[in-house]
């Protein structure tokens, strides 16, 4: 196992530029983003985006052009906040905390209109607690978080949706014993992180686990010993990157068996992953890269550190520290991050307002 905290060989190639776009900001945090094609949507708990120094209504979802940086009229209300996203088919998927998007009743989920925002009219359920992450893959939409039951039906931190009814899958029941806070996939599997310790009251994958995406029972080919929270994944061919938090925090690149391959250390929770190019990105509220997995009471790196504000960049095949930097400011830093391949761009969204020093409330997009 490496530890990694330093630049060296091996560092990532093909770092996006430091200085990001111009593009919208936000007047309160940004929890969600995802891409469709041209189009970045982002969600959160935000009433306005702020456009040249003005602010422009919108109810905790927007849409941006992400190539030109363009707010778009896309412009749904949720009453509550959003926090997962999820896109496909030409339809935004959405999860949090509203009951309500417009005068439409949707108690913590609902399918829009990727063009028009308008509200399905499928995927009208009654839930019992909120996703914090959504996903979709197959013909199903994943949702992971505090859910104990949907329309009455009991569900463990998890439940699938069929993307071609809305209807609640009934095969899809893996039970976690506490919150789901991540999902992903690769390779013919469903990744789930989060607080849990055991799925289907199976130990062996604690607080990050691969289910199978027909059934949900747990893989007995992915087997970890993590014991601290995850709040985010990627999934690359070759491994699966956690986002976890801790004392300090720290990224963990794992082969797909679930062996550790490389420990990356630093002094405040990681909390959201992204992989374009060959290289592996990461938002949280931390300001340093530890040289070693050493850590103080308070999460301090104890044996030198490399200073990197809210974002990092890294090698995913060895975890060595990219010389990228857009350092971002704030104490919750960066929540949520996602990447197009097919426009080479990478967004982050989350509680800060400067990047490098320059202006970008809450929301940011770098290119290749």
């Amino acid at each position: 196992m490496i530890a990694a905290g330093i630049v060296g060989a091996g560092s990532p190639a093909h770092a996006v530029g430091s200085t990001p776009a111009g593009m919208p900001g936000f007047n309160g945090t940004v929890w969600a983003t995802a891409y469709a094609g041209d189009t970045i949507y982002v969600g959160g708990d935000f009433t306005a985006a702020v456009v040249d120094g003005a602010q422009v209504a919108r109810g905790r979802l927007a849409a941006i052009d992400a190539r030109t940086g363009r707010l778009l009229d896309w412009a749904p209300a949720a009453d509550g906040t959003v926090r997962a996203i999820a896109t496909g088919g030409g339809a935004v998927y959405v999860g949090g905390a509203f009951g309500r998007i417009g005068a439409t009743r949707r108690d913590g989920l609902a399918k829009l209109d990727g063009a028009t925002g308008a509200v399905s009219a499928m995927l009208n359920h009654t839930l019992t607690g909120q996703p914090y992450a959504l996903l979709i893959e197959g013909n199903r939409l994943y949702a992971g978080g505090n859910l104990t039951d949907v329309n009455g039906e009991s569900r463990g931190m998890l439940a699938a949706f069929s993307l071609g009814s809305g209807k609640l899958d009934p095969a899809w029941q893996p039970r976690a014993d506490d919150q789901v806070q991540a999902l992903a996939s690769g390779g013919g599997r469903i990744y789930v992180g989060g607080r849990f310790k055991k799925i289907n009251g199976i130990g062996g994958a604690p607080r990050i686990a691969a289910l199978s995406p027909s059934t949900g029972a747990p893989d007995p080919g992915f087997t970890t010993r993590a014991t601290v929270i995850v709040y985010g994944i990627a999934v690359s061919p070759t491994g699966v990157y956690a986002a976890h938090g801790g004392q300090g925090g720290k990224v963990i690149g794992y082969g797909l068996d679930g062996t550790t391959r490389w420990t990356m250390t630093m002094d405040g929770n990681p909390q959201a992953l992204a992989l374009l190019a060959g290289t592996l990105y990461i938002g949280g509220h931390f300001d340093n890269i530890c040289a070693s997995a050493a850590t103080g009471s308070q999460g301090s790196c104890r044996d030198g550190q490399t200073k990197r504000v809210k974002l990092a960049a890294a090698n995913p095949s060895d975890g060595r520290l990219g010389p990228w930097i857009a350092d971002g400011n704030g104490v919750l830093g960066v929540l949520a991050m996602a990447s197009s391949p097919a426009l080479g761009k990478v967004a982050a969204g989350g509680a800060f307002t400067t990047i490098n020093g320059t202006s970008r409330k809450r929301f940011a997009q770098w290119a290749l």
